[in-house]
């Protein structure tokens, strides 16, 4: 049975779009959901690599079963776990570009949380790495320099 291909909402291609991805960048995605925005992102990285991330077991599960095809390329992976507590695996490198779309953790309501999440993004960006959220036209960077 070929899988339905689904059409991403004009909000989020337009947020992948003002992106700056290019070959073999390496992105991390904070509050994949069901992984839409990481499949999409996917098709623009070339040879890169997109490790999206949930705390939410179910949006993991549900990612995972949308993205088989992706999967099977290398270039996308999911992890069940919350930003203020990520730590990538002990082999993975680190990545270019952050992107958080409406996730709690930078709504301003948890301060200590969204600091503990900020200082792990920087931590695991490479020197320049950028950080986006949503809330510009349509995306915008927020500085990590006083995280690292």
């Amino acid at each position: 049975m070929k899988r339905m291909e689904r059409k991403l909402s004009k909000r989020l291609n337009d947020i992948v779009l003002a992106l700056p991805l290019y070959e073999g960048i390496r992105v991390l995605e904070i509050g994949c959901g069901p992984g839409a925005m990481a499949r999409e992102i996917a098709k623009h990285v070339g040879s890169g690599y997109i490790l999206a991330i949930d705390r939410s077991a179910k949006a993991i599960q549900q990612a995972i079963k949308s993205s088989q095809q992706e999967l099977g390329t290398g270039k996308l992976s999911f992890k069940q776990i919350a930003v203020e507590r990520f730590v990538p695996d002990s082999d993975t490198e680190l990545f270019d570009i952050a992107v958080a779309i409406r996730v709690g953790a930078f709504d301003g309501r948890h301060p200590e949380i969204e600091k503990q999440s900020l200082k792990n993004i920087a931590k695991y960006l490479k020197n320049g790495g950028r950080f986006f959220i949503d809330g510009g036209d349509p995306i915008k960077e927020i500085k990590l320099d006083d995280y690292k």
